[in-house]
């Protein structure tokens, strides 16, 4: 079997895993009526938007991008669409159409012809996007970039009308330039979406429970220990009813209406008597599940994480008969596949949490609606969180520790900064909150200084310029350590920041802390105390807006370098976030005769690369990965796959080296992983981002976006690469004396390990 862990999609680079989820979010607050013309030519123009009928730009992204019609550029009719950068700020700009109508078929199908003007640091192309389903395509893998004529291109994308939702689509321009769009065509099995048959949607009985749509009802809670105690058992006991009861699975019940109707009878309870009965009455409800004949636990070698269920089944809180209950629920458990609340991808099985409601609206949930947050979130971990073992914490004891901050978060920003908590607490560098969300971005602050600075011997080093304003060359020199911002020590920024800092270990905590944290105010002036040379210096400077700075340099710090290219005529070069698989015979036949090979994988692959280039460096048939994944109809346990393997095809002679570092990340470590089964391959740098494995997005209320490692990713002998990173032959890490100098270390060192035939 083989199992494509390409973060979903194939992306450019890893900003574009910010992309995708930022789109996802902004999909919930830009939608328009559904349309079921679909106006491809735009040739209906609304009086109303002076926009074509049906389609939108993304009003906050407009500041960064213009969408316009025009009508003197155009392929097909009067009219075309275009999207234009403004200048350095934002990501991509995005125009969308959306149909709410279900059909019957196959496939579907986005056409249409794309013109672009001096495209740069990021690409154009159409987008779609299925909801209910993990269909997506964002075009990302043809790179369509520079000043290219009018040319037709197309997505088609299985189309599953059991799951779909709704249709997403439309066109976005990522970094700078222009692009023209026209003459779409939007088709399902071949056929314009006019003639598609529609599918008659019939409404489970919990999506026709909208009691609770706008509130819970619940404001205040006083939080004394009985109260946790009540609330923490009233948690766990929702979840385990959320994934194992027949009734749940079936769609019979809206657990997030649910958990409203319980929760006022569970706040009034006095003591642990009390409590179970009120939650055993509500349980009740859910019916008594027929028995199941086949509902042993997983034993075996193959299991590799067994469930934990807390408190339910010890008796330490909840009464006998509670207990009798629930027990009897898990033995006679949702023994299939299908959950209503939960699906794992074919072939790969990470988790897909289905029919989760954002609450859009909600900048500021209520008090019922903040615990749903937790409640959700830290069952999802709990059932099918593939890493759960590796957290560093016991997951039972976050449940009451984050009741208290979520019940008394006194506004929006609270409220998004204890979410920050709770999701950072998983130690997973794929878990942040991805989409757009102002209160957090007025907590991290709106100024940024122009200039570039990393961890470098755990010092805070300036390493470039963003932008060469406010002559901020003439104030900070490469190599400076800055000690202190705005009177506090730099040492203590990074302990107050620690905590909501999602990464998997501590040197990708401090590659993401600058940018998110550390160098972010909303006062427009800094001051930075700095050591240059042994001596300490003030420089003040004057920050420019954050969303200004164009961060695309960090994915791309030489623009002007190709992709591959030979050093010295004797050794190969490789920059994966340049790679693209239709170059491959032209690289093997420019390596072929070179001593080594430099990989620099600190960076994110543009495209999947372990079943195309690997092989041409891979000698031997050993395996690379293994991996372990969750099962809907056991919520906790976890089954070991057969190792997978890449077979070679052309035996590249000479010496492999693969660079890493913190931007080793996900896609990249499975590749660097799949290269190290080859023995001609040394790994060097330093600790990864330890983030392995396909993943799988988590909706909170208020429209959060979060994202969690989906599957467990293993070498071959049972090493995890989850917080770890993948295995490093020989530790090579830049130094304050090399960025001063101009040095790239572990580059030379590559160099001289392929020149020299030095071993590590």
């Amino acid at each position: 079997m083989r199992f494509n862990l390409n973060l979903t999609i194939n992306l450019n680079l890893m900003k574009n895993l910010f992309l995708l989820l930022l789109l996802l979010s902004l999909l919930g607050c830009t939608k328009t009526n559904a349309q079921l013309q679909f106006n491809g030519d735009f040739e209906k123009i609304s009086t109303e938007t002076k926009f074509p009928t049906g389609w939108t730009g993304v009003a906050s992204l407009a500041k960064f991008y213009d969408y316009a019609v025009d009508s003197t550029i155009v392929q097909h009719g009067k009219y075309s669409l275009s999207i234009a950068s403004k200048g350095n700020g934002g990501v991509f700009g995005n125009v969308m159409f959306y149909n709410a109508n279900r059909f019957k078929g196959k496939t579907i199908e986005l056409r249409g012809y794309i013109k672009t003007e001096n495209v740069t640091g990021g690409y154009a192309g159409f987008w779609l996007r299925i909801d209910g389903t993990t269909a997506f395509n964002n075009m990302a893998d043809q790179n369509i970039h520079g000043t290219t004529d009018w040319k037709e291109y197309s997505i088609t994308l299985p189309y599953d009308e059991e799951k779909a939702i709704n249709i997403n689509a439309g066109a976005l321009l990522v970094g700078r330039g222009k692009m023209w769009f026209d003459n779409m065509q939007l088709l399902i099995d071949g056929k314009p979406i006019e003639r598609a048959e529609i599918k008659k949607i019939v409404l489970t009985k919990a999506q026709q429970d909208t009691a609770f749509s706008k509130k819970s009802g619940i404001d205040k809670i006083v939080t004394n220990q009985q109260q946790i105690k009540n609330l923490t058992m009233l948690g766990q006991v929702w979840g385990f009813i959320k994934y194992h009861h027949h009734e749940v699975a079936k769609g019979n019940y809206n657990m997030d209406a649910e958990l409203f109707r319980v929760m006022p009878s569970v706040l009034k309870a006095t003591n642990n008597s009390e409590l179970s009965a009120a939650i055993e009455q509500w349980v009740d409800k859910f019916g008594v599940p027929q028995k199941c004949g086949d509902c042993k636990p997983f034993t075996g070698t193959d299991v590799t994480l067994q469930p934990d269920y807390g408190q339910l089944f010890d008796r330490s809180v909840l009464s006998a008969s509670l207990t009798d209950k629930l027990t009897y629920i898990l033995n006679n458990r949702n023994n299939t596949a299908k959950n209503y609340y939960v699906d794992m991808v074919w072939g790969v099985g990470n988790p897909v949490f289905n029919n989760e409601n954002p609450y859009y609206g909600m900048e500021y949930p209520d008090a019922g609606f903040r615990l749903l947050c937790l409640y959700r979130y830290w069952n999802m971990i709990k059932y099918f969180y593939p890493y759960r073992h590796l957290i560093g914490e016991d997951w039972n004891k976050a449940l009451p520790e984050f009741i208290p901050q979520f019940v008394n978060d006194a506004n929006a920003q609270a409220y998004m900064v204890t979410a920050m908590a709770m999701i950072s607490s998983i130690h997973d560098t794929h878990a942040n909150i991805w989409s757009a969300n102002e209160p957090l971005e007025d907590y991290r602050g709106r100024f940024s200084p122009p200039f570039k600075a990393k961890f470098i011997e755990d010092k805070l080093v300036v390493t470039g310029y963003y932008n060469d304003t406010l002559s901020v060359e003439d104030k900070f020199k490469i190599g400076d350590i800055i000690t202190a911002i705005n009177g506090v020590s730099v040492t203590e920024l990074v302990k107050k920041f620690l905590p909501i800092t999602a990464a998997s270990n501590y040197p990708t905590q401090l590659r993401d802390m600058p940018r998110a944290y550390l160098l972010r105010s909303n006062q427009q002036n800094f001051t930075f105390t700095i050591t240059r040379d042994g001596k300490t210096l003030t420089q003040d400077i004057e920050g420019i807006p954050h969303d200004k700075i164009n961060y695309a340099i960090d994915f791309n710090p030489d623009p002007k370098l190709p992709g591959y290219y030979l050093i010295d005529k004797q050794i190969g070069y490789l920059y994966p976030a340049k790679y693209h698989n239709k170059d491959l015979p032209e690289i093997e036949k420019l390596f072929k005769d070179t001593k080594g090979i430099i990989i620099d994988m600190r960076c994110y692959p543009s495209e999947f690369m372990p079943f195309t280039f690997v092989p041409f460096i891979k000698t031997g048939d050993a395996d690379f990965v293994k991996f372990s994944q969750g099962r809907v109809a056991e919520p906790g346990v976890f089954l070991l796959s057969p190792p997978l393997k890449v077979n070679p095809t052309v035996a590249y002679k000479g010496k492999v080296i693969v660079i890493v570092n913190e931007q080793t990340q996900s896609q990249a470590e499975y590749t660097t992983m799949a290269f190290q089964s080859s023995p001609n391959v040394t790994v060097i740098g330093s600790t990864t981002a330890g983030a392995d494995g396909n993943v799988s997005q988590i909706v909170l209320p208020g429209n959060i976006s979060t994202l969690i490692s989906g599957i467990d990713v293993l070498y071959p002998d049972g090493t995890e690469t989850q917080r770890k990173g993948v295995k490093i032959d020989m530790v090579i890490k830049p130094t304050i004396v090399g960025v001063k100098a101009g040095h790239d270390e572990p580059l030379e060192k590559a160099k001289k390990l392929i020149l020299n035939n030095d071993r590590p």
